[in-house]
């Protein structure tokens, strides 16, 4: 019995290349062509070393160092003689956040940079922005915000926004003090001497003591005694009407009140409330519908004579720019601790100038936001009506005044204000959340 020969790895090469040979000489070709073929067949390449995370992270690192390398270095807002030192953060009870820029010069800008509920979160935006402010001269204050809103590649939103707006308010506090001004005199202020305000009432006793305290101007939500229904029934709507029309009694035709549907209502049930409502004239409607259904508070706009509000959730030029452009309301309401600050809600007010639109800020938080709208309203022309939840007693030196309605614009430098902090010592920290609502009938998650 015969073994089959196993050919060795050479013979194989040579039986290969033979007919290789054979063939291609079949075919006309050399046998130089053919050997310069065989010299290029692939050969075993030799296995990979696989590299660790460190050496992938090394690379990384290098090519970041080489890249970086290549960026301007930054002219504007570089300097010794005036620069921000630290960046402090303070949880303030109820639900606020307060921030402190220090300064070479013992100058300190105050700023209030919060989202309702999501404190800590701001503070960490805070916290990631402060290697770009430490060192910087505060006063190019719109070269710092274009700074900290386009160097990162993701832009916008509450959370990005608020950050920045409290540091802007901050950076335009201590701007002004170092010159000596209030702030409106930056912006081409004053346009008017006093500011109007408004107060939250939801009551008949609470509104009579707002007024009593010296306000013209309330607002007020939807009577409810339960989260409202996608389409509501006769007496939800009957009984939220005659809610407001005792408010209306109990200060009389001299006096607006606004009311805030707070974006809770479809529109099916926002249609039927307003058309209910229009006898009774409110000062504005806020928020019909969620103000991310632009079109459909375009299409109430145009089916009410009340005017539509809205931007309390609305942020930046860009946010307001459809707003305005598709009509869903004449009076915008940005809010100085989450549109972008004094800088960003000083170009939304021109934007609806153009438009023929109003501006009335929206504020339910804290004196400092308060008196960066007081400093807004003193430098546009389209002011209509200041919200305010707090005039800064506890919380600030010489807290804010309503005579007849109005507050005297701040003529201190900067901002205007300065912190009690003895009053400020038992109101540290806090850990306030948003509500949990659910339908009472069958526990589904509703907007509260």
């Amino acid at each position: 019995m015969n073994t089959p020969r196993r050919s060795s790895p050479a013979s194989s090469n040579v039986d290969r290349r033979s007919f290789l040979a054979s063939a291609i000489g079949a075919a006309g070709v050399s046998t130089s062509a053919m050997l310069r073929l065989a010299a290029a067949e692939p050969k075993a390449e030799a296995p990979i070393k696989p590299t660790s995370g460190d050496d992938y992270l090394k690379e990384l690192e290098e090519n970041e160092r080489k890249i970086r390398s290549k960026d301007a270095k930054p002219s504007i807002g570089v300097g010794d003689k005036l620069k921000i030192t630290r960046v402090e953060t303070i949880f303030v009870k109820p639900r606020w956040l307060f921030l402190k820029l220090h300064t070479n010069a013992g100058i300190t800008g105050l700023g209030e940079p919060i989202v309702e509920g999501r404190a800590k979160t701001v503070a960490t935006a805070i916290e990631e922005l402060t290697p770009y402010l430490l060192g910087k001269d505060p006063r190019p204050v719109a070269h710092h915000w274009q700074a900290m809103y386009r160097h990162a590649f993701y832009r916008g939103g509450p959370i990005l926004t608020s950050a920045i707006s409290g540091v802007d308010q901050a950076l335009w506090d201590i701007k002004g003090k170092a010159l000596g001004v209030p702030v409106y005199e930056l912006l081409g202020g004053p346009t008017r001497t006093r500011v109007r305000a408004y107060a939250h009432a939801g009551t008949v006793e609470r509104i009579q003591q707002r007024k009593a305290e010296g306000f013209t101007a309330f607002k007020t939500g939807p009577f409810k005694e339960r989260p409202a229904r996608l389409v509501e029934n006769k007496a939800f709507i009957d009984k939220a009407a005659q809610r407001f029309a005792e408010l209306r009694a109990a200060v009389g035709d001299e006096c607006d009140i606004a009311i805030d549907f707070h974006g809770a209502l479809s529109q099916q049930t926002a249609r039927l409330l307003i058309k209910a409502l229009e006898p009774h004239q409110p000062m504005f409607i806020e928020e019909p519908v969620n103000c991310q259904e632009v079109d459909v508070m375009a299409e109430i706009a145009r089916g009410t004579h009340l005017p539509i509000a809205t931007g309390e959730r609305v942020f930046t030029k860009w946010g307001f720019r459809e707003i305005l452009e598709k009509k869903a309301a004449t009076i915008l309401q940005p809010d100085l601790c989450h549109a972008g600050g004094i800088t960003e809600c000083r170009i939304i007010a021109g934007m609806a100038e153009a438009f023929y639109a109003a501006i009335a800020p929206h504020n339910p938080l804290g004196p400092i936001s308060l008196a960066a709208g007081l400093h807004l309203a003193a430098s546009i022309p389209n002011f209509l009506c200041q919200e305010q939840s707090s005039l800064g007693v506890g919380y600030i030196k010489n807290p804010f005044q309503v005579r007849e309605g109005y507050i005297d614009i701040p003529t201190a430098p900067g901002l205007g204000i300065e912190l009690d902090e003895n009053a400020l010592a038992n109101k540290i920290d806090h850990d306030w959340r948003n509500r949990e609502t659910y339908d009472v009938d069958d526990g589904s998650v509703v907007d509260w």
